[in-house]
């Protein structure tokens, strides 16, 4: 049996509910989070200057004409660095110091692939923005033998290079700790995998021999608490852990509570002769 920790083993309905408690300050997050494309209708407003509104669709070659400096380049920015752009293309000859604002009145669609230890993998067509954890929910949520790293693979956004970059996200946090700052807003053609768990094993003089879910930076004592702690006849001293690495086994005798366990560890409590 392995071991899943605890907001991980529950349904789906657990990760609507914390959407719900964050929607506000993930929209927000997000909002800022969020990269411009081609196909976005965007709103570009100058404060105390509504004649330089402007309200269009992002071109394929991903630039938008505004009143006064024409054609801008917009595609691969976030909001917050479009508006920055256009503020300083304006203030070079033609408005002291104005106030852009930039907003995405409609998103274009986007597909993002989700794989591994969900329960609804596959394409998603995303017509608005739409973080990690939204689409988690769409997915069907995670299973109990997932791990704790979802994997981001995203293609480069920089003008002249080609390539892929790689985004982690820590599940523990996002999830068990509510830790909101964790989310990803996706992108198009963004693929998310997440893995199946690591798992060790503890058997012997032990009150639940079994396997569990490997956590990162697990130790001797922690496995020990979870499988439920020591036997009467335990002894504790001489603690023996099997080990693969390179298709070798290992054997470290005596491990001290303190060692660190690895996925596919074997721990062994023996008996005390006393």
């Amino acid at each position: 049996m392995v071991y899943n920790y605890s907001e991980m083993k529950k349904i789906t309905g657990i990760i609507l509910v914390m959407l719900l408690l964050t929607l506000f300050r993930v929209s927000a997050f997000a909002e800022h989070d969020y990269v411009i494309g081609a196909d976005d209708v965007i709103k570009v407003t100058v404060y105390n200057h509504p004649d330089l509104t402007a309200t269009d669709r992002v071109s394929g070659d991903g630039s938008l004409m505004l009143p006064l400096i024409g054609d801008v380049k917009l595609a691969g920015l976030s909001v917050e660095q479009a508006a920055k752009k256009i503020s300083l293309l304006l203030s070079d000859g033609y408005i002291m110091d104005p106030k852009v604002s930039v907003f995405v009145v409609e998103f274009r669609s986007r597909k993002v692939m989700i794989m591994g230890q969900v329960f609804r993998p596959g394409v998603f067509t995303l017509s608005g923005n739409t973080t990690f954890l939204e689409l988690l929910t769409l997915a069907g949520g995670l299973t109990k033998e997932a791990g704790d790293k979802a994997t981001i693979k995203r293609k480069s956004l920089e003008a002249g290079r080609e390539g892929e970059g790689l985004i982690t996200i820590d599940l523990r946090k996002l999830i068990e700790q509510g830790d909101a700052s964790r989310d990803v807003t996706l992108m198009d053609n963004d693929s998310i995998y997440i893995a199946k768990a690591g798992v060790f094993y503890i058997t012997g003089e032990i009150k639940k021999p079994d396997s569990y879910k490997h956590e990162e930076g697990l130790t001797v004592i922690k496995a020990v608490t979870m499988a439920g702690g020591f036997s009467d006849k335990a002894a504790p001293g001489r603690i023996k852990i099997i080990r693969k690495l390179d298709k070798k086994e290992k054997v470290i005798e005596r491990a001290g509570i303190d060692e660190l366990i690895l996925p596919d560890d074997i721990i062994i409590v023996p008996e005390s002769f006393f």
